[in-house]
């Protein structure tokens, strides 16, 4: 079977990952991380979580290493996704919304899928951006809060720094500037229908690994 290495942290716990796929599940990638997989045998390596400011985030420059080797190297979510969206030229493979949306150019700051997170648990402490920005865009499309409103709430909490970003900090920066009823509305929304885009495209990121583990198998015996 081909061996399989996903870096991963807050966007999934590690025992939910492998209920959907079975893996070498390691916390989010820094640099040399990628290219010490690669060397140590993986065929597939999954990039889903990475550091960004605490650390020297994943280069590219081993990722392009790790491709010339052979290695299949698929990115999503957060780290995973804002690599690939870089370097899918080189034949690296993204997977999911946040991919699509820095390939296209919707959204291109860093900061966009950074939080901080438990250095044990590896559970998220604050709210990415891109999580913000997709349940206000689920509010407005389930008729929750209007569009300006969902404009004005993107822009109260891309004003404070990564590691302080939540719906609460949002909901009390808000307060006094858009109008109570409307903040309501959004809670409400939040309640019942909130969403985890990181959480989504990271299982669509295993699932596409699985596919590829199938493909290699496929492929190896067929050689054989």
């Amino acid at each position: 079977m081909p061996r399989i290495v996903v870096f991963l942290g807050p966007s999934m716990p590690h025992d939910e990952a492998r209920s959907v796929l079975d893996a070498d599940y390691r916390p989010p990638a820094r640099r040399g991380d990628v290219l010490a997989a690669a060397r140590d045998g993986a065929d597939i390596i999954c990039l889903i979580d990475g550091v960004f400011f605490q650390d020297s985030s994943v280069a590219h420059k081993e990722i392009l290493e790790a491709l010339q080797m052979g290695v299949r190297v698929i990115g999503a979510s957060s780290m995973g996704a804002l690599r690939a969206a870089e370097m899918d030229v080189y034949g690296m493979e993204g997977v999911g919304e946040i991919y699509r949306a820095y390939r296209s150019g919707e959204i291109v700051a860093d900061d966009e899928v950074a939080l901080v997170f438990d250095p044990v648990t590896l559970e998220p402490l604050s709210e990415p951006l891109v999580n913000i920005r997709h349940n206000l865009r689920l509010a407005v499309n389930e008729g929750f809060i209007d569009e300006q409103t969902a404009a004005d709430l993107l822009e109260i909490a891309r004003a404070r720094y990564f590691p302080s970003r939540s719906y609460e900090n949002m909901m009390k920066d808000a307060t006094g500037r858009i109008p109570g009823e409307k903040l309501i509305q959004f809670r409400r929304f939040l309640e019942s229908r909130r969403a985890d885009l990181k959480r989504e495209d990271a299982i669509r990121a295993l699932t596409r690994a699985a596919e590829a583990a199938r493909e290699l198998t496929a492929s190896s015996c067929s050689s054989s």
